[in-house]
């Protein structure tokens, strides 16, 4: 028979041993996203490079800077994304979730202009910039400050700015992005593409294109920048 004074102890003991319980678990749930975090970066990271590398058509030298549409997130074969249908020697610096804003990423300094120059190293005829998508929860000063360090630095070049489709998943962010980026590349005297009077095909995500989706996004954006008839 227990006496009244183990009970206290007892009762201590276990609220302590629940507690301490309690910290684990929240420690390991801590640790798991970061890992997961972690490894998410590092998969968008070598795909990243593995698109690079897959450089298509000839002609002009044409670099694509842009987000996972250009990287091809969610294809068997990424070097069949969109920037394949683009005439010229295509090469894509895309970056799975990256934006015109520092923050649209949480993967480090993989924004459009953190990138730019590395993706220009080798000069460029046309560069297109692709994106937006990942800016829909971003302050227009972050996508104004972005917007204008990537034009800067690809400047040199004639630059084409290509705006975001409405994917279901962020349709309704899209229309205030693309005004934005419209009235940035005005500003900046950079060419724009509006592409949010688009009905493309998505993949279940209602984020990413099929492969269906991206030849029509590719064909379609082709054919208005040809329209543009840059100089």
């Amino acid at each position: 028979m227990l006496s009244r004074v183990g009970l206290p102890r007892r009762r201590v003991v276990l609220a302590t041993a629940l507690t301490l319980v309690a910290t684990l678990v929240a420690v390991g749930v801590v640790a798991a996203r970061a890992s997961a975090n972690l490894s998410k970066c590092e998969r968008f990271a070598a795909s990243s490079a593995a698109r690079a590398k897959q450089v298509t058509g000839s002609g002009a030298r044409v670099v694509v800077i842009g987000d996972s549409w250009s990287a091809g997130l969610g294809l068997d074969h990424p070097e069949r994304s969109w920037p394949s249908r683009l005439p010229g020697r295509v090469h894509v610096a895309g970056f799975s979730g990256s934006g015109f804003s520092a923050g649209a990423s949480p993967c480090g300094r993989v924004s459009f202009s953190d990138r730019a120059p590395a993706a220009l190293k080798g000069g460029a005829d046309l560069v297109v910039i692709e994106g937006g998508l990942n800016d829909y929860d971003e302050s227009r000063a972050a996508i104004k400050a972005g917007f204008a360090r990537v034009v800067r630095t690809a400047s040199p070049y004639r630059v084409v700015v290509v705006g975001p489709a409405p994917a279901p998943a962020r349709a309704r962010a899209v229309p205030r992005v693309d005004r934005l980026l419209r009235f940035l590349s005005t500003v900046y005297g950079v060419a724009y593409v509006s592409t949010a009077d688009l009905d493309l095909p998505y993949l279940r995500d209602r984020l990413h294109l099929t492969p269906a989706g991206h030849r029509e996004f590719g064909d379609i954006v082709a054919d208005r920048i040809a329209a543009l008839n840059l100089s």
